[in-house]
């Protein structure tokens, strides 16, 4: 014998209310859960806000400033080598962000250089009596590819509006330095500027001499930057960078002097009158870059001469004396600092669905 249970109409109805109520409830936490969640949120997946990194791109362009530092502009005096001749660059960039932390970038920079024995030691504490008597000067324009790693010191999660970060990597750079011909000295007025490696002006290219340097070299650059953040498309950086090169003539100067002989045989780019001219350079009244400067002064108070003493003249009788130091170190290479001021765009990073583990 079965025995029935009968429900009635409010039992059924409690029954369902709960129910739904359950479902509404899930509901919302589903919803609540793929609206909060990086992974299934689309504007906060592609932004990168989560634990999910979504790799992008950017561009730049810079501008800002070079200082040289070699032969005529030591270490040991970094102050005036830093600021006495600094000069400017102009770069361009490409760079794509793998993680939050590590970033690779693609530089193309241009910059000039430039040196002058008479700016940097007419006076002050530092100036070098022998480099003044040299009276070398140079420019050079470097063209450089560049191939950065960058270190982020913070997490890059596209919401940080400061962000400070290290680099380092490898450079090629083209660069022809030149300098100008001797002043006039009856009109007072600056001569062109000549390249001065086919000249040859420590003689390279002669019997006993050293081959002709390279005008494509490489350099290590290192250096670090601080970022800041516009908006969502665009960002300003500033950064500080050295190079160092392995080559000792981006100022045309490491060794000694050459035989004056040298230049009467059939060498110095054809041009040999010009060659020795452009190498030993310690007897021009004026200063060449500017033509503006009378040396003669100084170099009286250098030489500790007397009134009535020409000091152009005592050099020429005394050529194996002071003034014929060339090269301030062959054994240490050149180098360059740049610092410059970026504007850079960034590329906003399409939405893919997360895959699939």
């Amino acid at each position: 014998m079965h025995t029935r249970f009968s429900k009635s109409p409010d039992m059924f109805k409690k029954n369902k209310d709960k129910i739904i109520s359950q479902r509404l409830g899930i509901h919302c936490f589903i919803v609540l859960f793929l609206t909060i969640h990086p992974v299934f949120n689309p504007k906060t997946y592609a932004q990168g806000y989560g634990k999910i990194f979504m790799p992008y791109s950017t561009i730049g362009a810079g501008i800002g400033t070079a200082s040289y530092y070699g032969d005529m502009a030591p270490y040991r005096r970094v102050f005036a080598s830093t600021f006495g001749m600094m000069r400017f660059n102009i770069s361009g960039e490409y760079t794509r962000h793998f993680s939050r932390r590590f970033a690779g970038r693609v530089s193309l920079t241009w910059a000039r250089l430039a040196g002058d024995d008479y700016t940097h030691n007419k006076s002050g504490s530092m100036a070098n009596y022998s480099f003044f008597i040299r009276n070398l000067h140079f420019r050079n324009d470097v063209k450089e590819l560049s191939l950065n790693g960058i270190l982020h010191l913070m997490p890059d999660n596209r919401q940080r509006l400061f962000n400070a970060y290290l680099f380092g990597g490898i450079a090629v750079f083209a660069h022809n330095p030149k300098a100008r011909l001797p002043a006039d000295e009856d009109a007072m007025k600056k001569q062109g500027w000549v390249s001065l490696k086919p000249l040859g002006t420590e003689g390279q290219g002669s019997d006993e001499y050293a081959k002709p340097y390279s005008l494509v070299k490489l350099a290590v650059p290192v250096g670090f930057g601080i970022s800041y953040k516009i908006n969502d498309q665009f960002k300003i950086a500033a950064e500080v960078g050295m190079r160092f090169s392995n080559s000792d003539y981006l100022d045309d100067i490491s060794g000694s002097y050459p035989d004056p002989s040298v230049f009467t045989s059939n060498n110095s780019g054809g041009n040999n009158s010009q060659a020795q001219a452009m190498s030993n350079r310690t007897l021009e009244r004026y200063e060449a870059r500017r033509a503006s400067g009378d040396r003669t002064a100084i170099l009286r108070k250098y030489l500790n001469l007397s009134e009535n003493i020409d000091p152009i003249e005592y050099l020429r009788s005394n050529p194996s004396g002071i003034g014929l130091i060339r090269g301030d170190s062959p054994t240490k290479n050149d180098s360059y600092l740049l610092g410059t001021i970026k504007l850079v765009y960034i590329f906003q990073s399409p939405v893919r669905c997360p895959p699939l583990k």
